[in-house]
């Protein structure tokens, strides 16, 4: 800092003086403009004292790179639109882009949009949450996917100096109530009937990777005969299938006047398949014998649907494929899965709940830890947790558990308690 004594000083340099008007005054340089000018902040206060402190206190932000910057203040309904589409979707995935595009658009900024980025309070947020639940009785995992939304886009806004703090980390989002059905697990009876069932249907090799190994829908889906290998016995996961997405195909001039999903003319606009992002996610999974049995007479199958076909076949990679080729809809699967449900006379289930099926018949295998979490393809860091929400553990393991628990303490059932007293004194 230096005062004001009639010389230039450079750029980097804060200014000093006593105005015209009987107040101290300072510039403090603060950075430059997006135009590359040097950005001054102009302050004043009573006593030189009182400017020294305040004049502290931005060179230390400024240092820090926590200052504001020049410009009409953000607003959270600018920063939001601009984090979504500049900041987020370059760098996720299609699906994560989709959820912070709809919290953000349906309720983030009708409901903060109009405030401060830098004036954004918790409680804005919390009276956001409750107005979602008492307007149209939403779930309270919709205001927590809006508040995870919004901590991610202001902890970005904070780590760029926009705004002081994150009020989205400071905010209480709803209570989330325990879902009163919880996961159950199909047993192993149940499996075997869904087993049944699947070597009816086409595709059949396609849900015993689900029921045996656990393996997401977008990674059954996205599989590609590179991925497989027979003779060794295993596959690779490297990438998943994305749900469709598509756009009007119809001429401006005369649009259909349909949503773009049912456009006659429709194009997709997304992609079919994405990589696996984490190192977890792309791994080796060993197949079982007569899955590896199932996937031989599957790809014998598959080449007599091709022949048959002849140029209505859509030439594809996929393991799984539509009766006339090319990949197989998330969406389609999904009601696939039902009616297998149905006809397999099985209580009705989420086709994710296939997963915890088979993680928790890996544990009643007695497969160590460290080999489940390569199979589910669980990061390192998270395995832990993934185990305690996916392992179930059956009432006849917990029977078992009592009897030997019993057995320890009281003996065998028929047996009389011994004293062991009494045979020391004998």
């Amino acid at each position: 800092m230096a005062e004001k004594k009639g010389t230039r000083r450079a750029n980097g340099e804060t200014a000093i003086y006593f105005g015209k008007d009987g107040r101290w005054h300072a510039r403090v340089p603060m950075g430059y403009k997006d135009t590359g000018e040097p950005y001054r902040r102009h302050t004043t206060r009573k006593t030189r004292d009182e400017l020294v402190e305040e004049v502290k206190r931005l060179e230390k932000q400024r240092d820090a790179g926590s200052a504001r910057q020049p410009g009409k203040p953000w607003t959270v309904e600018k920063w939001l639109q601009h984090w979504v589409e500049n900041i987020a979707k370059p760098t996720v995935s299609e699906n994560t882009y989709d959820g912070y595009e709809v919290a953000v658009r349906v309720h983030l900024v009708p409901g903060v949009g109009k405030h401060r980025l830098d004036r954004l309070e918790p409680e804005h947020l919390e009276s956001l949450y409750r107005r979602m639940q008492a307007n149209g009785a939403r779930k309270a995992g919709t205001a927590h996917q809006t508040h995870r939304t919004a901590r991610t886009a202001l902890g970005e806004a904070v780590r760029r100096g926009h705004a002081a703090k994150n009020a989205a980390s400071l905010a209480k989002p709803p209570r989330m109530e325990e879902d009163a059905s919880e996961v159950e697990p199909y047993s192993v009876e149940e499996v075997q009937c869904l087993l049944l069932e699947a070597n009816k249907r086409r595709n059949s090799a396609r849900w015993v990777l689900a029921l045996a190994l656990g393996l997401r829908q977008g990674e059954t889906l996205g599989l590609r005969w590179s991925d497989v290998d027979l003779a060794n016995e295993y596959l690779k996961l490297r990438r998943n299938r994305l749900r469709p997405k598509y756009g009007h195909g119809c001429p401006e001039a005369s649009p259909c006047g349909r949503k773009a999903g049912y456009c006659p003319d429709r194009v997709h606009v997304r992609r079919e398949t994405k990589n696996t992002k984490s190192r977890a996610g792309r791994r080796a999974v060993p197949l079982p014998g007569p899955l590896v049995v199932m996937l031989r007479a599957h790809a014998e199958t598959q080449a007599r649907e091709r022949t048959a076909a002849g140029d209505l076949w859509t030439a594809s990679e996929y393991v799984f494929t539509k009766p006339l080729g090319g990949p197989l809809s998330p969406n389609t699967d999904y009601h696939d899965w039902k009616r297998m449900l149905e006809d397999a006379g099985v209580r009705d289930a989420r086709l994710h709940d296939a997963r915890h099926t088979a993680a928790t018949v890996l544990m009643l295998l007695g497969v160590p830890d460290r080999v489940i979490d390569q199979i589910m393809g669980w990061e390192p860091g998270t395995s832990a947790g993934m185990r305690a929400r996916y392992l179930h553990v059956p009432d006849a393991m917990l029977k078992d558990v009592a009897r030997k628990i019993a057995e320890a303490l009281w003996g065998a059932p028929g047996t009389a308690p011994v004293d062991k007293n009494q045979d020391n004194e004998g």
